[in-house]
């Protein structure tokens, strides 16, 4: 069996963008990837994710939570 990986950073240009919120530029998904998040998470709940978009969504997981990271501190000195 192999294993499917899918780095975060694959999404860099196609599924970032900045928003500003509150006069603070916070990194946030674009529509698109936010979309198929959601939809991944909605095969997830229903049991039918296959390998790869388990990969698939644990990398934008992984962005999730280094944006989360990122925002927080852009916040605490902003």
């Amino acid at each position: 069996m192999t294993t499917v990986v899918i780095k975060p950073s694959s999404w860099l240009t196609t599924g970032i963008r900045v928003e500003k919120v509150n006069n603070l530029n916070l990194f946030k998904f674009t529509e698109k990837l936010g979309l198929r998040m959601q939809e991944l998470l909605n095969r997830k709940k229903a049991d039918s994710l296959t390998p790869e978009e388990a990969a698939e969504l644990e990398a934008i997981g992984e962005l999730d939570v280094i944006f989360s990271y990122i925002n927080a501190m852009i916040a605490s000195v902003g």
